[in-house]
């Protein structure tokens, strides 16, 4: 979650450079739905965001805001948590993650909705074996667990 608008700043201009470096723009629509995306805090959903879009640039369709996230999701800036129909931020947007992406999985609490990511490479491998056992190749793995954070577990 962002709090000053100066980190917030640096965020987007690093990840318009990531998209640069990758031969792609973040135009000033994909930039404020990032933007959007960054400020909200926690996983956030389309629609939601096609609303606070409308409160800042007045009509928007839905696929406006669809192409705006896949773009997001193609460069590895946010993830799309299934789960909850929702995008958060990724905590390592414009890192090189390779052909594959770097491995991810979130941790949802299902009392208040707070989501963390995590980055466990013991758990990506631990999958990959079991999905190279059973003869599937992986491309991408996501894993989502719903649970109790500590917060209000306590």
């Amino acid at each position: 979650m962002m709090h000053e608008a100066a980190d917030l700043e640096t965020t987007l201009d690093r990840a318009a450079e990531h998209c640069a470096a990758r031969g792609a723009q973040l135009t000033p629509l994909r930039r404020k739905v990032m933007r959007l995306v960054l400020e909200a805090g926690q996983p956030v959903g389309a629609y939601a965001l096609l609303d606070r879009l409308r409160d800042d640039r007045g009509p928007a369709a839905p696929p406006t805001v669809y192409r705006a996230l896949d773009f997001l999701v193609e460069q590895g800036l946010v993830h799309k948590l299934e789960r909850l129909n929702a995008f958060t931020p990724c905590i390592e947007a414009g890192h090189d993650h390779g052909e594959h992406g770097h491995p991810h999985q979130f941790l949802i609490c299902k009392t208040c909705g707070i989501t963390t990511e995590l980055t466990d490479h013991g758990v990506a491998h631990a999958l990959e074996a079991a999905a190279k056992r059973a003869g599937f190749t992986p491309e991408r793995m996501t894993v989502e667990v719903e649970g109790t954070c500590a917060n209000c577990a306590a």
